[in-house]
C-alpha cells in the first residue's frame, strides 16, 4: 500500500479510537458531579470506570481472534455499532447501576475498536515502517485524553447541557468514522476455515471477570482475608490453569498460549500488565486529585492534567519516528520505563499544597514514559509472529494491558478509600470536629463543607492519592526489569515473518502436519 493509501485507511481507525478513548477520558473530570447526582459512592465511582476495563479487556483477545478469521472492516463497523448503543443507553441511565451496565456495552466496542486499529495497522505496514504510523495512533490517544476532560468538564459546568452529554457527544463521532471507514478502507481479505474457541472465551471471561468481582468488593462487602476471597482467588487460579491447558490444544486459541514461550513475547507481556496500572492509575485518579484535594472545578481539573497528556502525546510521536529512522526500539522502551517509574514515584510524594509547577514536571515524566512504552511494546511483539497470528498476538498484549489498568483501577481505589476515611478521621480528631464526611462511602461536595472540614478533607484526598501512586511504584519498576531484559530482535522490512518466533514455527509445523 501507498502511504496515501495508508493514511486514508488510518484516519477512519484513528477517529474510531479516538472516540473510543474519548468515551473514557470524558467522564473522568465529570464523575464526581454524575456519582454526587446518583447519590452513589467511592466504589459505585470506579466501577463506572472498570465496567469499560472489564468490557474492554475480556473482549479484547476474542476481537484479535476474529480479525485472524473474518472479514476486519466488518468487525471495526460492529465495534463501532456496539458502542454507539452503549452510549445512547448511558446517556438516559437513570441509576448508577443502569449506568455501569452500559459502560460495559461501550467497553466491548471499545474493545473492539483498540484490538482491530492495532492488527489492521501491523497487516498495512512492516514492523519497519510501522513506528511512525504507531505515533500517530498515540498522538490521538493523547488528543483523546485531553479534549475528553475538557469537553466533559465543560459539559457538566453548562447548566443546560448536563452529564448525559457526555455520552452523547460520542454517537455522531463513531457515526463520522464508520462512514470514514466504508470509503477508505479496503483491505483484502483472506478466506480461512473459521474455528471459533468458544471453551478459550468462556474461560478468559469467567476468569477476569471474577477477578475483577473479587478485587472490586474486597475490603468493604467483606474482608480482604475472608472465605470469599479464598472461593473467587482460586476459583480464578483453577480457570487460568484451565484456560491455559485449553489454548495449548486447540487449533486457533483465543489467546495463543504458546506465543509467550518466546522471551520477548513473555516479557513484553509483562511489562504491558504494569504499563496499564501506571496509565489507568494517572488518568483515573489524578482528576479526582484537582477536584477533590485542591478544590478544581471539572474544567479546570482537565486543562491541570495537561502536562501529562503533552507528555504522552509528543513523546509517542518523537520515539516512534525515531524507531523508524534507526531500527532500533529497545533504548525507546527502557528510556519510556525508567521516565514512567520516576514520575509516578515522585507523584507519590504530592500533597493538597504541592506547587503546581513541580506536579506539572511529574506529570509530564509520567506521560512521556507512558508514551514511549505503550505502543512499542505492542511493536515488539507483532516483530515476532506470522501475519495469520498477528491478530491475537497483538490482542495479548492489549489484552494484559487492560487487565492491569481494571485490575489496578478497581484495588487502588479500594486503597484510596481507606487511606481517605483515616485520614479524614484522623483530621476531623486533630480539630475536635464530629462532623460527617469520614466514612469515604461518598464523594463529598467541598462547597457544601465548612472552612476546617474543608481543608480536612482536601488534605485527605491529596495524600491518600499519593498513596496510591506510591503503591504503583514497585510495579513500574517491574517494567524497567523486565524490558531490560527483552532482546531487541531486528524490525522486519515486510508484514511477512520470514523468522517467526520458535513457539510460533512449531505451532505452524503442527498444524501443516495436521492439515495433511
Amino acid at each position: 500500500m501507498t502511504h496515501r493509501q495508508i493514511m486514508e485507511t488510518l484516519t477512519g481507525l484513528l477517529t474510531g479510537m479516538f472516540v473510543a478513548i474519548l468515551s473514557s477520558t470524558i467522564v473522568s473530570n465529570a464523575l464526581p458531579r454524575i456519582i454526587a447526582d446518583l447519590h452513589a459512592g467511592e466504589n459505585a465511582y470506579t466501577w463506572v470506570i472498570t465496567a469499560t476495563l472489564l468490557a474492554m479487556t475480556v473482549t479484547t483477545p476474542i476481537w484479535g481472534k476474529l480479525s485472524d478469521l473474518v472479514d476486519r472492516k466488518l468487525l471495526v463497523q460492529l465495534s463501532l455499532l456496539i458502542f454507539m448503543a452503549g452510549s445512547l443507553i448511558a446517556g438516559f441511565s437513570v441509576d448508577v447501576g443502569q449506568l455501569i451496565a452500559a459502560r460495559a456495552i461501550q467497553g466491548i466496542g471499545a474493545g473492539g475498536i483498540s484490538a482491530l486499529t492495532q492488527t489492521v495497522l501491523a497487516v498495512m505496514v512492516s514492523p519497519r515502517e510501522r513506528g511512525r504510523y504507531s505515533g500517530y495512533n498515540g498522538g490521538v490517544y493523547a488528543l483523546g485524553t485531553v479534549v475528553g476532560p475538557l469537553v466533559g468538564g465543560a459539559i457538566v459546568d453548562t447548566s443546560w447541557l448536563g452529564w448525559r452529554w457526555c455520552f452523547f457527544i460520542g454517537i455522531p463521532i463513531a457515526a463520522i468514522a464508520m462512514v470514514v471507514l466504508q470509503k477508505t478502507m479496503h483491505l483484502p481479505s483472506v478466506k480461512r476455515p473459521v474455528r471459533i474457541d468458544w471453551l478459550g472465551t468462556t474461560l478468559v471471561t469467567a476468569a477476569a471477570s471474577l477477578l475483577l468481582v473479587w478485587v472490586s468488593f474486597a475490603g468493604e462487602k467483606y474482608a480482604w482475608l475472608s472465605w470469599q476471597t479464598v472461593l473467587m482467588v482460586g476459583g480464578t487460579l483453577v480457570l487460568a490453569v484451565v484456560l491455559v491447558i485449553v489454548e495449548l490444544k486447540v487449533r486457533e486459541p483465543v489467546l495463543p498460549v504458546r506465543l509467550l514461550r518466546g522471551r520477548t513475547v513473555a516479557l513484553a507481556v509483562a511489562a504491558s500488565l504494569a504499563v496499564g496500572v501506571s496509565m489507568y492509575v494517572g488518568t483515573t485518579f489524578l482528576s479526582q486529585y484537582f477536584q477533590l484535594a485542591r478544590g478544581a472545578s471539572p474544567t479546570m481539573a482537565g486543562l491541570e492534567t495537561l502536562p501529562m497528556v503533552l507528555g504522552l502525546a509528543f513523546m509517542a510521536v518523537v520515539g516512534g519516528r525515531i524507531i523508524t529512522g534507526t531500527g532500533r526500539w529497545k533504548p525507546i522502551l527502557v528510556l519510556g520505563s525508567l521516565l514512567a517509574l520516576a514520575g509516578v514515584s515522585l507523584l507519590s510524594t504530592a500533597r493538597a499544597d504541592t506547587p503546581y509547577a513541580l506536579l506539572a514536571l511529574y506529570m509530564v515524566m509520567l506521560g512521556a514514559g507512558v508514551g514511549m512504552t505503550m505502543q512499542n511494546l505492542v511493536l515488539a511483539v507483532q516483530n515476532q509472529v506470522r501475519i495469520q497470528e498477528m491478530g491475537a498476538a497483538s490482542a495479548i498484549v492489549t489484552f494484559m494491558r487492560s487487565l492491569g489498568g481494571a485490575v489496578g483501577v478497581c484495588v487502588l481505589g479500594a486503597v484510596l478509600s481507606t487511606r481517605i476515611t483515616h485520614y479524614v478521621n484522623d483530621g476531623l480528631a486533630a480539630i475536635g470536629s464530629h462532623a460527617a464526611g469520614g466514612s469515604g462511602h461518598g464523594l463529598p461536595k467541598l462547597a457544601e463543607l465548612p472552612g476546617p472540614v474543608r481543608a480536612v478533607v482536601e488534605a485527605a484526598y491529596g495524600h491518600g492519592v499519593a498513596d496510591v501512586f506510591l503503591i504503583d511504584a514497585p510495579l513500574a519498576l517491574l517494567t524497567v526489569i523486565a524490558v531490560l531484559f527483552i532482546k531487541e530482535v531486528p524490525l522486519r522490512s515486510s508484514t511477512q515473518a520470514t523468522h517467526p518466533a520458535p513457539a510460533a514455527t512449531a505451532a505452524h509445523s503442527a498444524d501443516t502436519i495436521g492439515s495433511s
